[in-house]
């Protein structure tokens, strides 16, 4: 039994589209950066505290014909070592997109995947290059709302694809989650080899 511990109507497409079959719920935690905490050790983290705080809910479900599998994931951009995730606002949302604007970013998901006997995680980094973008293109973009609830304020499965041209690493990943690492980390999650920690 696979849950998704995620409300993203993203992930949900994604991981319909790699033909599981899955329940999906929120984990309702702070999204806070700790003091001094770089990117990937951010992503990392939430993935991991997003999929405990549903396997603890979810843990008397677990069964041996049909363990319990709890996937969770957080996605962030970073540009000149900042982290930006979802805009609070309209001006958040122009202050990030000005930031983007003609320059190439990183987008890192964390992903990781919690069973009764242990606990898996993954990262996936993509690359990706912005043209110039005007600010009466940027105004038009927020007024659609579309980059309200995104990290980065842009979807690039959406209107912002008019002004990426290139991208080094998943596609997948940028939209919200890296199918083939994911696929790969859930299989690892439900094998019975033991983990060995990346040093």
């Amino acid at each position: 039994m696979l849950i998704l511990a995620s409300a993203s109507p993203r992930r949900h497409e994604l991981l319909t589209q790699a033909g599981l079959t899955f329940s999906a719920e929120a984990a309702n935690l702070s999204e806070d950066l700790l003091p001094n905490e770089a990117a990937a050790a951010y992503v990392q983290r939430l993935a991991e505290e997003k999929a405990q705080a549903v396997w603890n809910a979810h843990r008397f479900t677990d069964g041996s014909e049909d363990p319990l599998v709890v996937l969770g994931a957080d996605t962030c951009v970073v540009v000149d070592g900042h982290i930006l995730g979802k805009p609070t606002d309209s001006a958040d949302a122009r202050r990030m997109l000005e930031l983007l604007s003609g320059r190439t970013h990183a987008v890192l998901t964390g992903i990781a995947a919690i069973t009764a006997k242990k606990t898996v995680r993954d990262l996936d980094i993509t690359h990706v290059t912005f043209n110039v973008i005007t600010d009466a293109e940027i105004g038009r973009y927020i007024s659609s709302g579309e980059p309200l609830d995104k990290a980065g304020a842009y979807a690039i499965q959406g209107y912002a694809a008019r002004w990426i041209p290139r991208i080094e690493g998943c596609y997948f990943n940028v939209v919200g989650l890296p199918i083939a690492r994911t696929m790969a980390l859930l299989a690892q999650a439900e094998s019975d080899t033991p983990v060995v920690e990346k040093v």
